[in-house]
């Protein structure tokens, strides 16, 4: 497998609390990957560390072939300056549990904002392409709009497409709808799911297995800082092989 993203050894400790063990991942270009396991086992950590967010203690992450946060000389690794990390973080678009829009700006500026803001590109390219993104999220009648007039699964569909409007090769999603009522989150699903067939590379931190199943190429299951098992959402979801992914599975469906 190309590898888009890979983590080779991932350490991360809170304190004395050890949050990711030695994780090995990949995920190729155009793959969709969901991240299931109870709470507390590392799968929004392991993202954050992806995106940067958080400083990994050992291991390391690379995106299409580039390490994230150090650069290697000789046998020794060097911290990059916060420019440069940043630089790295547009390559990966992140969704949160929570929106995060700037409420005091309408839905059309919160994703401009970027792409002007931070990528320095002309301001009446972005908004044309900003609206192309808003229609793909079925919010084309909104862009004038303020977070705050908006619900919740029209906010999270916002923040995709604002994460989409500075054009990352990977998109990761943190429980997306983990803070939305029941009825809205199937419109954010829906978008999701379009992304996909699009050829997105996704990886999916939920608990919706139902988009899992439909949706994912791979199911990764995490238990207390470790990748437990992966396979097809048959394998791990349908027939798990092993009695911990079976008993999670088991006791959430």
């Amino acid at each position: 497998m190309d590898a888009l993203i890979t983590a080779v050894g991932l350490q991360k400790f809170f304190g004395s609390f050890h949050v990711l063990q030695d994780v090995d991942f990949a995920i190729a270009k155009g793959e969709v990957v969901c991240i299931i396991g109870p709470s507390g086992s590392g799968k929004s950590t392991f993202l954050r560390c992806i995106n940067q967010l958080e400083r990994i203690d050992s291991g390391y992450v690379t995106v299409d072939g580039e390490m994230v946060g150090y650069r290697r000389d000789g046998h020794r690794l060097y911290p990059l300056s916060d420019g440069e990390i940043a630089r790295q973080r547009q390559a990966v678009g992140m969704v949160f549990q929570r929106f995060h829009l700037f409420p005091h700006k309408t839905v059309l500026q919160n994703i401009i904002e970027g792409p002007v803001g931070v990528l320095k590109r002309r301001r009446t390219d972005c908004v044309q392409e900003a609206k192309v993104l808003l229609k793909r999220v079925g919010l084309a009648h909104r862009a004038d709009a303020y977070p705050g007039e908006l619900s919740g699964g029209q906010q999270q569909r916002v923040a995709i497409a604002r994460a989409l409007a500075m054009k990352p090769k990977a998109m990761l999603f943190d429980e997306p709808t983990s803070a939305l009522d029941p009825e809205l989150v199937g419109e954010v699903l829906n978008v999701m799911k379009e992304l996909a067939a699009s050829g997105t590379t996704m990886i999916v931190v939920t608990h919706e297995l139902g988009f899992c199943r439909e949706v994912a190429d791979r199911v990764v299951f995490m238990d207390a800082g470790r990748i437990v098992d992966s396979g097809t959402p048959g394998e791990i979801l349908e027939n798990p092989r092993n009695p911990r992914v079976k008993n999670f599975i088991s006791a959430v469906l």
